[in-house]
């Protein structure tokens, strides 16, 4: 049986959806091969635009499963420390492979996110938590070490160097309000709503441009790794006259005056030429 589900509920949407729920959707070596190979699949879906990212059950995802975490393919003929670390860039690869896709990703968390479960949030573009979900920074509590999977990069750009720091250090379960007040989720709605807001959410996003979309994707990635204002900025203005070689804003232009929603097409803009 899959254990990561695949639904489209709209062409432009693809739902994907961690389903282990009798571990809590636990990452086990087979779940994060699978979606990995899934979100691979989903990148060459060029009439997505949007992917929603959940777990099936009462958890998100609680991340690395202790009791039946499995066995990392190919490692025939390895050491240990060469197994080992094969198997924590399974793991690891996940959050860069979210970031390279097209298509923004909403994570919505329907409940327990911890250890790297809230890491795979943290890859996410936007995070959406149903009222009741708990986050937790697990690998300090198992004797580890609560950097992973690019957490120590990406939380203190979300939510500030102090409350990361709170969090990976302390390993303190913090509820879905107290994640909206530091910033780490956008959105608390009632359990039962979540998937809704979260495909209404995709559906808005969707009918914008697919190439805006990316574009504006891959800049706000960049941006986080840019030193100076200016060199974000030049970055954005590239962008943004690639944008403008599209017939899109023109489209806008006629749907504004046309009282009517835009349809955004990304052809080549004719006009300027002509």
């Amino acid at each position: 049986m899959s254990v990561v589900l695949v639904d489209k509920p709209d062409p432009q949407i693809t739902v994907v959806t961690l389903h282990r729920p009798e571990r809590l959707n636990a990452m086990s070596i087979e779940l994060v091969l699978e979606l990995a190979d899934t979100l691979e699949a989903i990148r060459a879906d060029n009439a997505c635009r949007v992917i929603v990212l959940t777990g099936a059950g009462r958890a998100f995802c609680s991340g690395l499963d202790l009791k039946d975490h499995g066995a990392v393919p190919g490692i025939d003929g390895l050491q240990v420390g060469q197994i080992a670390q094969r198997s924590m860039h399974v793991y690891s690869r996940l959050t860069p492979l979210m970031r390279s896709l097209p298509q923004p990703v909403i994570a919505a968390v329907n409940g327990d996110a911890y250890g790297g479960g809230m890491c795979l949030a943290l890859g996410a573009e936007l995070r959406f938590a149903a009222a009741g979900s708990r986050f937790n920074a697990t690998g300090i509590v198992n004797g580890l070490s609560s950097t992973e999977m690019g957490a120590s990069w990406l939380l203190p750009r979300l939510i500030g160097a102090a409350h990361s720091n709170d969090l990976l250090m302390t390993g303190r379960v913090i509820d879905a309000d107290d994640a909206l007040r530091m910033g780490l989720v956008s959105r608390v709605v009632p359990a039962d709503q979540l998937l809704d807001t979260a495909l209404e959410t995709a559906g808005r996003m969707a009918a914008f441009s697919a190439y805006g979309l990316a574009m504006t994707k891959s800049t706000i990635w960049a941006n986080l790794e840019i030193a100076s204002l200016a060199a974000a900025q030049e970055l954005e203005d590239r962008n943004q006259l690639m944008m403008g070689f599209t017939a899109n804003l023109p489209e806008a232009m006629r749907a504004f005056a046309e009282d009517r929603d835009p349809v955004y097409t990304d052809e080549p803009r004719r006009d300027l030429f002509s």
